[in-house]
Order: structure tokens, then sequence, then C-alpha cells
């Protein structure tokens, strides 16, 4: 078993570091694993020659340097690893909350095995979402609290299968005969309070030197001795001015004498040796959120009695008289448990005893066999998933469908355009598109859930279009929230989606009124059809009069229409078209799948073999440049993509989305090839988070669609239009898995998720 360690790395003065040598060291000393394993060691600088690495550090990521990210992927998946460790802390990688570890994962084919070592009880929205997509992309979380497993559980929503219980590893070592430290200043002749680790603020070191004067009065030879450097990221930011203040605090009190530093980062051996030395260790932190302590769980492994405030691993390692408890900033009761053990050894040896027993657990060579275990069950599920991999659609991984925040942006004048997050922005009233594309949705519904909820909402958007409706039979498209018009009239692109809207319900009505009322709509609008100059217009407007014609095969008149619609769209392809450039305009920008569906629905009612050339020809074309690495990356309406030139990554819009998975519908059913369900399938994933930030833009609490995927993030609004293209999207996805369900129809797990979803 070869494996690939994924974390910060000695000589960087780091926690993660050392517990990564630990591990390492314990899981590779077994002859299972493979002494070619490596580590891949996120750095701090941008300078690769900052730190002189051991020589099993293969290669460097640079925490800032998003490329790196993606070379180490492709480092492991051609490395012949058979699993990968992964060290997880927010701060050790690049990006907000350190996002960029998201695009590693994502790249690496192999079975991975995260360890948490933190688990917030109040993330924001994007720590909660980078642990959530860890998870999924994890075989298992590991985590070394039984609180983090509840947390991971009911805020996280992580299934508890996922997640194994280990606790912290502590060095293997027994307390030296002749120990070095007792000889030597502060130690010798002195009763010793020990603090270690990196020292910053929220260590709460205070809480100790205030103690001082009420325990120095029963002890007077006590010295506090606070082992270990200032934090690199303090000293950048602030110097060493926490341990001037602590001094300072000192000689306030009169204790300066009896407060030691020993500034120096040290190997396990003389911690050991420091631990076994100090009389009491103590762990003074200032709040409860601590899921998991390194320097406590060395405490207890090197048997020291040790005193603790209550953070959450403390009230776990501590339990059964391994230690005691002080409640935070307390330090009149920190003085008294500490007088307490000094003037009783056999409590304070029954302290050390009871932690020195259970730390024998905790030594890495056991915490590695558990590790071992967990990696060998996630190689062998990894192996038995690539064999069971037999679906096209994977169901589990899509969200029950739910229209809660569709109702919440719905009143009874119609669906709000924009919303501040998930709450909707009354002030910027209602458009025709918005309202058009909910019409649709809504029907969707209908047909394939016989929703009641979505037959409700019905009435309210057709009711909008029919408002916006002209004498002309042209639309208007903007309302204001007290329902004045704010246009005189609208886009060609809102024109065109409202026809698609009113064909799909003549086509698709739930009864004869609605189909009599979209008619009249329909048929009132058509002289505006030969007006028409944008091929966005053209293309949504071809659409709806392909359900049209679905419904009145018989209405030649509509038909000439359609055919008419075809030859400026086929002209510009014709046009624009090179032996680099199959597409209809010098410029990719946005709703692009438009182009070729509208093609295909004019083949399907004409038969006309040249629209079903061009439309897959320039389908090839788009899916070649935003399907390219294996998932969807959209044309960006940052710059969009100009011939000749590279492709705007970002601003990512969930419409291009829609219209790419219904592109790729519409083409399987007119040429049952199996590639277009695959790529249907990669595109809907785009919401879940298989994008280029490897960020869901569905938001499982709200139900609602972030609004776009940006640079570093996702546009947290979660408007109508983004919110009605991940329905649409996940109502064409289900018409998809009822094609699968017909090939599988013996699958019985699988007729059920599709009834349940």
């Amino acid at each position: 078993m070869k494996i690939a360690y994924i974390s910060t790395s000695l000589p960087n003065e780091c926690g993660i570091a050392t517990f990564n040598a630990n591990l390492s060291a314990a899981i590779n000393q077994h002859k299972v694993v493979s002494k070619d394993s490596f580590v891949i060691a996120l750095s701090d600088s941008e300078n690769l020659d900052t730190y002189q690495y051991p020589r099993d550090v293969k290669y460097i990521i640079r925490q800032s340097n998003q490329k790196d990210y993606l070379r180490a992927a492709d480092y492991i998946n051609t490395s012949q690893v058979d699993a990968c460790v992964l060290e997880h802390e927010f701060g050790i990688y690049g990006g907000e909350s350190g996002l960029y570890l998201l695009t590693l994962m994502a790249r690496i084919n192999k079975p991975i095995v995260t360890i948490l070592h933190t688990v917030l009880k109040q993330p924001s929205y994007i720590q909660q979402t980078i642990i959530q997509q860890i998870a999924k992309r994890s075989s298992k979380i590991v985590v070394m609290s039984q609180k983090a497993i509840g947390f991971l559980t009911s805020i996280y929503q992580v299934p508890k299968e996922k997640i194994q219980y280990i606790e912290h590893g502590v060095p293997d070592l027994e307390p030296a005969k002749d120990n070095p430290i007792k000889r030597a200043y502060p130690f010798k002749d002195s009763k010793v309070l020990l603090t270690f680790g990196l020292i910053s603020r929220g260590k709460g070191l205070e809480t100790v030197v205030e103690a001082l004067p009420e325990i120095v009065k029963k002890h007077p030879d006590v010295k506090y001795v606070v082992l270990g450097n200032t934090h690199p990221g303090v000293v950048k930011s602030a110097g060493e001015e926490y341990r001037d203040s602590l001094k300072r605090l000192a000689k306030k009190l009169n204790v300066e004498s009896h407060l030691v530093f020993v500034n120096k980062f040290v190997d396990e051996q003389e911690l050991h040796h420091y631990l076994s030395a100090a009389d009491v260790y103590i762990t003074p932190y200032l709040n409860e959120a601590q899921i998991t302590s390194g320097t406590l769980s060395y405490a207890v492994g090197a048997g020291a009695a040790v005193i603790s405030t209550p953070y959450w691993h403390a009230q776990e390692l501590l339990s059964q008289k391994r230690g005691l408890l002080f409640d935070f900033k307390d330090h009149h009761q920190l003085a008294n448990l500490t007088n307490d053990l000094l003037e009783q050894p056999e409590k304070l040896n029954e302290l050390k005893y009871n932690a020195y027993q259970y730390g024998l657990s905790l030594r890495w060579p056991s915490i590695g066999k558990n590790y071992i275990k967990v990696l060998e069950k996630a190689i062998s599920d990894k192996e038995r998933a690539n064999l069971d991999n037999k679906h096209i659609i994977d169901v589990d991984s899509i969200p029950t469908f739910n229209l809660s925040h569709i109702r919440r942006l719905t009143d009874d004048t119609g669906i709000v355009q924009h919303a501040k997050y998930g709450i909707p922005n009354l002030k910027e009233g209602y458009c025709l598109d918005d309202n058009a594309r909910a019409l649709i949705m809504a029907l969707m519904a209908f047909e394939q859930y016989k929703s009641k909820e979505a037959l409700e909402l019905l009435p309210i958007y057709l009711s909008y279009i029919q408002y916006m409706q002209k004498e002309d039979g042209n639309f208007r498209n903007f309302l204001s929230f007290n329902r004045n018009y704010l246009d005189e009239v609208g886009s060609e692109d809102s024109f065109g989606r409202t026809i698609w809207s009113l064909g799909y319900l003549i086509n698709f009505a739930p009864n004869n009124s609605y189909k009599e009322f979209a008619t009249e709509l329909f048929l009132k609008s058509v002289p505006h059809f030969t007006h028409l100059e944008h091929l966005r217009g053209v293309a949504n407007t071809m659409i709806g009069i392909n359900h049209y014609l679905k419904a009145n095969s018989h209405h030649t008149d509509i038909v000439n229409e359609l055919n008419e619609l075809a030859v400026p769209l086929i002209n510009a392809y014709k046009n624009n078209k090179d032996n680099d450039w199959h597409w209809f305009e010098q410029k990719m920008t946005y709703d692009n799948a438009l182009l070729p569906l509208a093609l295909l629905c004019h083949y399907e009612i004409s038969g006309d073999e040249q629209s079903l050339n061009i439309a897959l020809e320039s389908l090839t074309f788009l899916t070649e440049k935003t399907l390219m690495f294996g998932f969807l990356n959209p044309v960006g309406n940052d710059g969009w993509l100009e011939k000749g030139q590279p492709m705007a990554l970002y601003d990512q819009q969930a419409i291009e989305t829609m219209a790419m998975v219904l592109v790729y519908f519409k083409a399987y059913e007119v040429t049952k090839d199996e590639k277009y369900m695959h790529n249907l399938y990669q595109s809907y994933q785009w919401f879940l988070g298989e994008n280029s930030l490897n960020l869901p833009l569905y938001d499982h609490e709200t139900k609602g669609c972030a609004d776009g995927l940006q640079n570093f993030s996702v546009n947290r609004n979660q408007g109508a239009e983004s919110t009605l293209a991940y329905l649409i999207s996940h109502l064409v996805v289900f018409k998809a898995l009822e094609i699968e369900y017909r090939y599988l129809a013996d699958d019985n797990k699988l007729q059920a998720d599709i009834l349940e979803k």
C-alpha cells in the first residue's frame, strides 16, 4: 500500500506538520505500507527553498498558487498511489478559508482519508460548504473527539457512517530515569507549572499569570514555564507584543521572577522530558471552541497531572479522573486547584497515573494500526465502487425537488427578480423573463410530479405574462413592486422566452382553459416574429414554436414562421464558421447552448438535415470549450469568449448551465447517442459543486441557487433566474432518469430512489 500524505511538513514549525510526521512514521513502519510513500507539502512561502524539507517530500504546494494544487493532483494520480491521507486545517490552504483545497481533491482520482483538525460549531457559509465538500470527496473523515462527530452530523449533515473516531496520537516514549531537564534551571529546586505550544492571544496564559500570586504565597518555589515560540503569524503582524504583555502583567503582580519563557521549538524527546519533569501541566484556553488539542494529548500521554479550562477536547480527554477542570478566566479557581495538588502529593500522583495509563492506548504505533484499517477499507470500497458504477446518473447526489425558495419569491403579482441572499429583494420588482421561466418550471413540475403546489403557482405566472402583453401582441418586461410598468417594450430575449413558455403551456397544458388562454396570447404575438433581429431572441422563439407545433402540427402558417426564423441562424453560422471556429458569431456570449438547441427543435419539426448538422457541429464545438476538464466550465460573463482569445472563466451564470442541460437532452432525444446523457449530467453537476471552484451553487438550506460562480467564491444572492435555472435543470435530469429507468427496470433501488426524488 503506497500512500501520499498531504500536509504541512517539518521543518515548518507547525503542529499539523508534527502530527503528520508522527502519523506517517507510525503508518509507514508496518509491512503492508510501501517505503515509497511520500508527502505533498503545503508551504506558506512563495519561495520553494524556504524550508529544507526531508527526502520524503516529493512535491511542494505554495499556499496561494492555484496551479500548484492542480499539478500536485496530477503528480499523485501518476505516482501509483493507492490512497491519500489529507490533513485539514482551514489556515494551511489558499483561498477564502482554504478554498483551493477543493480543487486539489476534485482532481485526485485516489481514495482520500481526511483528518479534520478543526470542526467549527458556528462556521461561515464558505467554511460549512468546504467541510461538506471535503466529506463528499473523502472515503472517510477522521476526527479526534466525540464532540466533532456530533457537529459533523448535525451542523454539516455529514453521514455518521462516513466519520471515523481516532484519538490524537502521542509519542511512544517512557519517562527518562535521569531526566536532564530536572537538573537544569528553572526546574532544579522548583515546583514547575508548564504550558507549551505556539504562543498567541486566545491561549489564556494571562489567567495563569494572574493565579501566580495566590500560588506563590503558599508555594514560593513555584515557577510557571511557558515553552514554545510565538506563532509565526503573530510575529508577522504584532511581533512579541503578547509575550511582552505577559511579562508586564507578571511585573505588576510582583511575580516576574516566577514566570519563565523558554522560547524555542523542541523535538519530541526533549518535549517529553519537559512534560515528565513538570509538576502540573496547564492549558488555560479562553473558550470552549477547541475541538482537538495536540498539546493536551501529549501531556496526558506523558503522564502529566493536567489542569485545564473546560474546552471541548479537555472535557473528553480529562474525564474519569485523568485531569482537573477550572472555569474560563477564573484565576482564583486555578490557584486553589493548583495549591491543592501541590499540597496533596497522593492526589497529584493519582492524576499522573490515570493519565499515563490512558496514554498507553494513544501511542502512535496503536494509532497507526487504526489508520491502516481505515485506509485498507477506503481502498477496497473505491475498487468496489468502480465495479458497481453502472448508472449514467447518480441518484443519491441529487437533492429532493423543493419549491420553498420559489414560493418565497412569488407573491400574487408574479415572481420577484432578485434576492439578497435568500430573502426577496422587493425593490427590484418583477420581469417577464423570470415569470416565463417560472411558468415552464411549474408546468414541468406538475407534468413529472403532479405537484399541486406547482399547479397553484401556474396561474400567477400566466397572469403576469398576460398583464405584460400589449394590445399589438408585443410584451413589456419590467414591472415595479407597486405594479407600474417600467418599460414600453421588452427585449427580444424576454419576448422569445415568453413565446417559449406559452408554447410549452400549449403543449403540456393541465386543462383546456389554460391551453386556450395561452393560445390566444401566443397567436396575438405571431406578427412580431418576423421583426426579430437578435439570434437569442430568434432561438428562444423557435423553441416555443416547436412546442406549439407539437400540439398543433396542422398549422402550416406557424411551420412557415419556424422555417423563416431558422434562416438567420443558419446564415449566421455559415458566415462566421471557419476551420477553427464552429460558431454563429465571432464571440460566444450568454445563453450559448440555445442556438444549437433551436436548430435541433427546427429539425424535429422540419426534418431539415442542414439544421441538424449545424446544431451537432456547433454543439461539439461548445462542448470542447466548456467540458474539456471533465466538468462544466461555462463561458464567463466577465469578458465572454472572443474568437482567438482566452475564454473568460467568471462570472459563470446558472442560465448557461440550464441551457447546456436542455441542449444535451434534446440532442439525445434526436440522436439517441448516450454521450449526450453523460454531458447532460456533467453539466447539471455544476450546480452541486462539480465546477472550477468545487463549490455548490444549490443551497440545501434555502432550496435556492446562488446567482453565479465568481473568481473566489459564489455570489450568495439567490434570485429567481438562478433558482429557476437550477429547478428546470433538475427536472430535465429526472426525465433522463426515466430513460435510464427503462434500461435498468430490474434495479429496485434505482426505482425507489427515483420515486423518492
